[in-house]
């Protein structure tokens, strides 16, 4: 029996390609759709940001990958509500403790008319749909219930969007168990559109400038209250004009711009003052996962020793599945 035919099926190469670890991803191709869905995730994300209590370093508002794409968590609001945004079959659901569900589909629509169609869903579920509506780290925003620009949704292009991040959350995550010190989910800010691991020395750092488009000093400021090392993932934007990965220690030692990182195709980008791997570099090289493993671990290790963290007390190896790691020997 042939399988069935959807509107826009992809080709049978395109087919091969989103199924592997790696999808091909253009970001000239599906820009309106990225910055569509940033703005919508921003939309919930507020949501739960108004209804969390606050944690560190903005935890508490941040999105998490599933096998069908993104979810905000149990949101404690109403009878508890948890929002997905399901990327295989193209809908925003939520689901609330006392048994009611609701969702919408994610269609070409206008932010406008997301940010209504949302909120009513809020409401049908029992929470309290009053939250922010503006956006936040984005150029010239405009209030959700007031931006009325029609925008494109191209289903293939979240698809492969939602298999990269599967494969970026899995390699971001055995990457965090070599961390015996304070260290972030694996998340995804809405702000800036960027999958995340954070690393923390335990000290105390300067007093950030803040700065950041469209959002409070003292958001910034908070967040970077203590020494960190970060990597992440943008799709595109951002100051990169593709998909990329990025990594920056706060703050910055002297020498980390000159430092030796792996692969041979990251690279510092002095405009971003981060080191930049290309998500192309990764998506060709014969082995992915090592190729952003090597990328994180070697910007990770450039940024601990010229900052002279207490590495001793802080690392350890790479965790493997079903195997306790070796307790440090008492003194």
């Amino acid at each position: 029996m042939q399988p069935p035919v959807r509107s826009g099926q992809l080709s049978p190469q395109e087919n091969v390609a989103l199924h592997t670890n790696w999808p091909k991803l253009d970001y000239a191709q599906w820009q309106e759709t990225c910055s569509a869905l940033q703005l919508y995730t921003q939309i919930v994300g507020k949501y739960r940001l108004a209804r969390t209590p606050w944690v560190n370093h903005s935890w508490h508002a941040t999105f998490y990958v599933t096998p069908r794409g993104l979810t905000t968590s149990l949101i404690p609001d109403g009878p508890g509500i948890e929002i997905v945004f399901d990327f295989i079959s193209h809908k925003v659901v939520g689901t609330g403790g006392d048994g009611r569900t609701a969702s919408f589909a994610l269609t070409p629509t206008t932010v406008a008319k997301f940010y209504d169609t949302f909120t009513a869903m809020i409401t049908e579920l029992g929470g309290n749909a009053r939250y922010d509506r503006h956006p936040n780290e984005v150029p010239s925003p405009v209030p959700f219930d007031e931006d009325h620009v029609e925008r494109p949704y191209d289903s293939d292009a979240v698809e492969r969007y939602h298999q990269a991040l599967l494969s970026i959350d899995r390699v971001f995550k055995r990457f965090r168990t070599a961390f015996l010190g304070k260290c972030s989910p694996v998340h995804l800010f809405w702000g800036s559109f960027d999958l995340a691991v954070t690393r923390f020395s335990g000290r105390r750092a300067p007093l950030h400038a803040g700065g950041v488009p469209a959002m409070p000093d003292e958001v910034a400021q908070e967040a970077y209250d203590r020494e960190v090392s970060s990597a992440g993932f943008w799709p595109g934007g951002n100051g990169t004009e593709n998909a990329a990965f990025y990594a920056y220690i706060y703050p910055e030692p002297d020498g980390f711009a000159d430092a030796e990182v792996r692969p041979a195709a990251a690279s510092w980008n002095t405009d971003l003052g981060e080191f930049i791997l290309p998500y192309e570099a990764v998506r060709t090289a014969e082995d992915g996962d090592a190729a952003l493993l090597a990328f994180l671990r070697s910007t990770y290790v450039a940024a601990a020793s010229l900052a002279d963290w207490d590495r001793d007390l802080l690392e350890c190896d790479l965790g493997d599945p079903g195997t306790v790691r070796s307790p440090d020997p008492h003194p």
